[in-house]
């Protein structure tokens, strides 16, 4: 697991448009990598469309952002396109990433308890250390509160 004020392990993930994401894209950058249930579900989709609506502010403040989900490659294509997501969507099927950051929990649905993506947000700063992190994410509001914290850097 990832500590706080501690560099980030080295790492590569499949992303959308083909890429391949690994942490020394992004040298000399802030990172958000935020993770997420499921594509097209109303709180990720809202969760997205406020990254998107917010991409200009976080270009302005030297940082970059990655969505994250279990989701298959052709789904998140189909997502991005759909909603004109301006970033990249890891998938992560066999949840190495996720491991990674330590986001796959017990989680309770209706009475059933499965594992899945705790909603989660993470900054990393341009030196490609972990400066906060943001757990049991609640969608209102948070997109802001990331923004803010990135302009403060």
């Amino acid at each position: 697991m990832i500590e706080l004020d501690k560099p980030v392990p080295s790492f590569s993930a499949n992303a959308t448009s083909e890429k391949t994401i690994t942490n020394e894209s992004f040298t000399g950058k802030n990172t958000i990598i935020y993770f997420y249930p499921k594509d097209n579900t109303p709180g990720c989709t809202t969760e997205g469309q406020e990254f998107r609506d917010s991409i200009k502010q976080f270009e302005e403040s030297n940082t970059t952002i990655i969505g994250v989900s279990r989701d298959s490659m052709r789904t998140h294509e189909n997502f991005k396109a759909k909603h004109e997501f301006l970033f990249e969507l890891i998938s992560d099927p066999d949840e190495t990433f996720c491991k990674l950051f330590d986001v796959i929990k017990l989680k309770k649905l209706y009475g059933k308890e499965y594992m899945g993506i705790e909603r989660s947000t993470f900054l990393i700063d341009s030196e490609g250390v972990l400066r906060k992190e943001w757990r049991k994410v609640k969608v209102k509001g948070h997109v802001s509160e990331v923004l803010e914290i990135c302009q403060s850097l």
